[in-house]
C-alpha cells in the first residue's frame, strides 16, 4: 500500500482514485480554491461524484484545500494533479509553499497541455518542475499520462490502457506496478514530450474531426448520418500534422501512431468535449456564440489550447503545411466561421 494525494476532486481526478483504491492504496482527495462547496456536496451526498455518476469509495478520504498542508506533511508516496492546465501554476506554488522539506515525492500529470514560455513551447511536465525549482524543490521527478481515457469510463471501470510517460523508466515501471488494476492497463514511454506534445494538441484535431458531422447537419437525413467518409479524412490528416508539430517538439513519430497520438485522438473524436464543440463549428457556428449558446458551463480543452499557444503556431508553420491545425486556429482566434482546406491535404 502506498500513500496517494490527488490533486483536484474533478472529473479525472476522482475517476483515478478508483484504481487506486482497488490496489487497496490509502488515497486522499484535496480540492482546490474553487471546490469547496463541491467537495461539502460530495461529503453531505454519500460521495456521489455528478459528472462521474457514481459514489466514490468510502475509503477515499475528500477534503478541502484547507487541508492540503496537513496531507503533505503525511509524507504522500505519491502527489497527482488533476487540475486543469490553468490551475498548474497554482498547483506548483502549493505544493512548494507547503512541503516541508525541499525534496517531493514522485509527481503525476493528469491534465494535458501546452504553454509558452521564452518564446519556446513548453511542455506541463517542463513547466510543473520549472516552477517548483524556482520555490526550492529539489531532485523532482515528473511522469505525464496520455492516451485514450475518458473519466467516465475509467470510474466505471471500462477496459481503458493508458501511458505513463517519463524519461526515468524505472519511476515509470513502479508506477504500472502500482496502479495496474485488471481495468486499467498502463504502458510506459520514456518519450515524454511526444507524449505531451499528442495529449495536448489532439484537442485541437478532435474538433476538427468533429467539424465532420456538424457539415452535414440540416442537409438530409442520408448524409447527415454519413458523414464517417469525411471524418476519416479529416482523421488521416490530423495524424500526419500531429507528426509534425510532434516532430518540431523533438518527439518521436512512433508515439504519434500509439495510444498516446492516435489512440487518445480517436477516443476524443468520438467522445469528447471537444469533438462535440467540433460539430457545433461545421455547422456555421461562430466559437463565441457555440460557447455561449451550447456549451457555457463546459471547459473546451482544444479552445484553450489555441488561446495559449495557436498564435505561435501560426507564425511556425505555413497554412499549405498544417492545413488542418491552422483552418481550426483561424476559426476559433479570429471567431469566424470554420473552413476547411481540404485540396491542401497531404494524401500520401
Amino acid at each position: 500500500m502506498i500513500k496517494i494525494l490527488i490533486l483536484g476532486a474533478g472529473a479525472m481526478g476522482s475517476a483515478f482514485s478508483v484504481p487506486c483504491i482497488d490496489r487497496n492504496h490509502q488515497v486522499t482527495i484535496v480540492g482546490t480554491l474553487l471546490e469547496d462547496q463541491f467537495i461539502d456536496n460530495l461529503n453531505s451526498n454519500k460521495k456521489f461524484h455528478p459528472i462521474l455518476e457514481l459514489n466514490l469509495s468510502d475509503n477515499t478520504n475528500i477534503v478541502k484545500y484547507n487541508n492540503l498542508e496537513d496531507e503533505l506533511k503525511k509524507k504522500p508516496d505519491l502527489i497527482v494533479l488533476g487540475v486543469n492546465s490553468k490551475g498548474i501554476k497554482w498547483a506548483a506554488e502549493q505544493i512548494s509553499k507547503f512541503s516541508n522539506n525541499s525534496i517531493l515525492c514522485p509527481i503525476l500529470l493528469l491534465v494535458k497541455g501546452l504553454s509558452i514560455y521564452d518564446n519556446k513551447y513548453e511542455s506541463l511536465g517542463d513547466k510543473v518542475k520549472r516552477l517548483l525549482t524556482n520555490g526550492g524543490i529539489k531532485n523532482i521527478n515528473i511522469s505525464a499520462v496520455g492516451g485514450p481515457c475518458l473519466a467516465k469510463g475509467l470510474a466505471h471501470k471500462v477496459h481503458t490502457s493508458v501511458i505513463f510517460a517519463n524519461k526515468d523508466m524505472q519511476t515509470a515501471k513502479w508506477l504500472i506496478d502500482n496502479l495496474s488494476t485488471d481495468y486499467y492497463h498502463p504502458l510506459i514511454s520514456n518519450d515524454m514530450i511526444g507524449v505531451e506534445a499528442c495529449a495536448a494538441i489532439k484537442n485541437i484535431f478532435s474538433m476538427s474531426i468533429g467539424a465532420a458531422k456538424g457539415l452535414y447537419i440540416n442537409n438530409n437525413k442520408i448524409i447527415e448520418n454519413n458523414y464517417c467518409n469525411a471524418a476519416a479524412t479529416l482523421f488521416k490528416q490530423s495524424l500526419y500534422e500531429m507528426e509534425l508539430f510532434t516532430n518540431i517538439l523533438k518527439g518521436k513519430k512512433e508515439t504519434v501512431n500509439s495510444l498516446a497520438g492516435l489512440g487518445d485522438l480517436y477516443v476524443s473524436a468520438v467522445g469528447g468535449r471537444n469533438s462535440k464543440m467540433g460539430t457545433l463549428l461545421g455547422q456555421g457556428y461562430i466559437y463565441s456564440e457555440a460557447k455561449k449558446l451550447k456549451m457555457p458551463n463546459e471547459t473546451i480543452e482544444g479552445a484553450e489550447l489555441v488561446f495559449e499557444i495557436g498564435t505561435k503556431i501560426k507564425n511556425d508553420f505555413d497554412i499549405k503545411k498544417m492545413p488542418l491545425m491552422i483552418s481550426v486556429i483561424n476559426s476559433i482566434l479570429d471567431d469566424k466561421k470554420l473552413i476547411i482546406n481540404w485540396n491542401d491535404f497531404n494524401m500520401n
